[in-house]
């Protein structure tokens, strides 16, 4: 017979993960909670990502990621709580972020070039007079630069690899300067290295380029090594910190509210055990974010 599911405490304030207080605080996320209908997607959830910092947010399918990015978007207004990018409250088309959406499909016979669709991050971004087009194209040269896309910038977009591709839509968030880097589920459908390598390379930026990182992802295992924090959502309940303190049986078991189990083979983390710790819930769905 079956055996019910032990409930587990939740977590009080002296276990949370104490926050790196070091760097200057990029997005600040303060008791943001989203009720709908007599359902709570997101609970009290608070977490700050720090001027250079890679921080990895990582949560089942279902657990509320896209809603949280829409409200960091200024697309959703929350329940109760406050987000704030740069010391000011999040708002729809803020130049502050960088946002790079879930994968595009491009067809193979799309009529542009790797740089004609970084320039579009120009396009959607400024109003009033156009950039000069040598001044354009320096930009635009300058962020094919940053994610070392100078190789393939001439290139049809459509036959590019996923990676490539991806490396593109970087740096097409880039060209506004931002301050946040949003990155919605960029390594979905990536083989391996591919991950790995827009992993380092995102990893690069936010070294380089002083940028504060927030990258979406269900699987935690490509950032492993190369994120500096991780916030773990689950539930609509998220715990911020260094992976080996956030990453535990005890703690994910008290974040989720039953008890899970954390297995580490051959250098990988799997978390597993209880309901919404498999990918079997519903996913949200994609965000439509348009300037």
């Amino acid at each position: 017979m079956k055996q019910p599911m032990r409930k587990i405490a939740p977590l009080s304030s002296t276990e949370r993960i104490v926050e790196d207080r070091t760097r200057d605080a990029v997005l600040e996320v303060r008791g943001v909670s989203v009720r709908f209908g007599a359902r709570d997607v997101l609970r009290n959830v608070n977490f700050v990502v720090r001027e250079g910092e890679f921080m990895g947010f990582i949560g089942p399918n279902g657990a509320g990621k896209t809603t949280l990015l829409r409200v960091i978007l200024g697309l959703l207004t929350p329940t109760s709580g406050s987000v704030h990018i740069d010391g000011l409250p999040a708002r729809h088309g803020n130049s502050f972020i960088g946002y790079v959406p879930q994968k595009i499909q491009l067809e193979p016979d799309t009529p542009m070039r790797a740089r004609d669709l970084v320039s579009l991050g120009l396009d959607g971004h400024r109003f009033g007079v156009p950039l000069p087009n040598k001044r354009r194209r320096l930009e635009v040269d300058a962020a094919l630069a940053a994610v070392h896309a100078q190789s393939f910038a001439d290139a049809p977009v459509g036959r590019l690899s996923g990676g490539e591709q991806q490396r593109l839509l970087i740096a097409q968030a880039l060209l506004t300067k931002p301050k946040l880097l949003l990155l919605d589920e960029p390594l979905s459908n990536l083989d391996i290295r591919s991950a790995h390598e827009v992993v380092n390379l995102v990893a690069e930026i936010a070294k380089e380029q002083h940028v504060a990182v927030m990258l979406v992802a269900h699987d935690m295992n490509p950032l492993l090594g190369v994120m500096d924090r991780i916030v773990y959502l689950a539930d609509g309940k998220a715990l911020m910190g260094p992976v080996d303190q956030v990453v535990q049986s005890s703690v994910l078991s008290q974040l989720y509210g039953y008890p899970v189990e954390v297995l580490r083979v051959k250098g990988r983390i799997l978390v597993v055990g209880g309901p919404g710790t498999e990918a079997s819930a519903p996913e949200e769905e994609p965000i439509s974010y348009v300037e």
